[in-house]
């Protein structure tokens, strides 16, 4: 059976087309979906009996179940999803004073290898379809009775290893008849896919690009994330270079502070070489120590002096606040616990 939520408005209109209903009714459907929140076809009253008995017959919707819900004294939920085949996934829900943020995975497992991430862990099954991204929102949006405002694709799996779902169902969030989420409030994460770095840049979508960078030169970065042995930073800062220029946007990059390894003045002065005139932002993560891991946190004294070394030398950095850490905070910890 289909998932509707596949669909973004348009191939929606198609797919109605297709089994001969009128393109308007894609519309309905998408607000008693995305709106409405509606769980079962029957809530779609303006909807014919015929209709809704078609889509009851070729459709599904969807619906999540929460396998396992763990929240943390700072706000932070993290939920592990049943979806519907015998997988799971994470999903972590964030309170910020300028609202909701919802970190989503795009497939079940990871094929990236970094070794730093609790995902590694997790055996590769298969990528998430756009309508299982959306419902990842939908579910959380539902058990809290809240509206998301932003959205960070971060959760387990390499987003852009999983391009055409990981973009349509940002066309389904981004859609002022549906979610209706503004681009600048989404965020996507790439270890450093090159060619898909720039088929984003191709899109016209405003969001935003996060580059998992990590280290400054191929030696430190090849030992953390393998992907560097196929795409070397200097392929992968020249794609960022170019990302910038066609789309005019700002990149974030995501530096995990590691002790002892990537955390000291000279990474922190090599940063700043290789980012210089770049309209960037950097991201420092205490990174989480994960079972078996091969890295532990840096000293709050070196974050701290790394931050402040690249903000004294035009680099804007920011230390990204650490939420969770009471249940399982690295992506994947839950998953791994609950599912061995």
């Amino acid at each position: 059976m289909k998932n509707i939520k596949d669909y973004n408005l348009e191939e929606l209109k198609k797919e109605l087309i297709s089994i001969g209903e009128k393109p308007f009714r894609a519309e309905q459907i998408f607000k008693w979906i995305y709106q409405d929140k509606v769980t079962n076809f029957d809530e779609m009253t303006n909807l014919s009996l015929e209709l809704r008995e078609k889509l009851k017959q070729n459709y599904s919707l969807c619906i999540f179940n929460i396998l396992k819900k763990q929240e943390s004294s700072d706000g932070t939920i993290k939920y592990l999803f049943d979806v519907l085949d015998g997988n799971a996934i994470e999903t972590v829900l964030m309170k910020y004073h300028h609202g909701y943020s919802l970190c989503v995975s795009t497939q079940i497992g990871c094929k990236m290898g970094c070794k730093f991430c609790a995902s590694t862990g997790i055996a590769f099954a298969r990528n998430l379809t756009a309508g299982e991204i959306v419902e990842e929102l939908l579910a959380v949006e539902r058990d809290q009775n809240i509206k998301i405002s932003n959205v960070v694709y971060m959760g387990i799996g390499e987003p852009l290893d999983n391009y055409e779902n990981v973009v349509n169902s940002i066309r389904i969030i981004n859609n002022p008849k549906g979610i209706n989420i503004g681009a600048r409030h989404i965020s996507v994460s790439t270890s450093g896919l090159v060619p898909n770095i720039y088929r984003l840049a191709e899109e016209n979508i405003q969001c935003t690009l996060s580059i998992s960078l990590h280290a400054t030169n191929n030696e430190k970065r090849s030992k953390m994330m393998p992907v560097n042995n196929r795409y070397p930073i200097e392929e992968l800062i020249q794609a960022c270079k170019d990302y910038i220029a066609k789309t005019n946007r700002r990149i974030s990059f995501e530096y995990a502070l590691a002790k002892d390894n990537n955390d000291n003045l000279e990474d922190a002065k090599e940063l700043v070489k290789l980012l210089k005139g770049m309209i960037c932002h950097v991201n420092l993560i205490p990174i989480n120590k994960i079972e078996n891991g091969a890295f532990d946190k840096s000293s709050n004294e070196n974050i701290i002096k790394f931050r402040d070394y690249l903000n004294e030398h035009g680099i804007v950095a920011t230390i990204r606040r650490e939420l969770g850490s009471d249940i399982d905070a690295a992506c994947g910890q839950l998953r791994r616990k609950n599912l061995k």
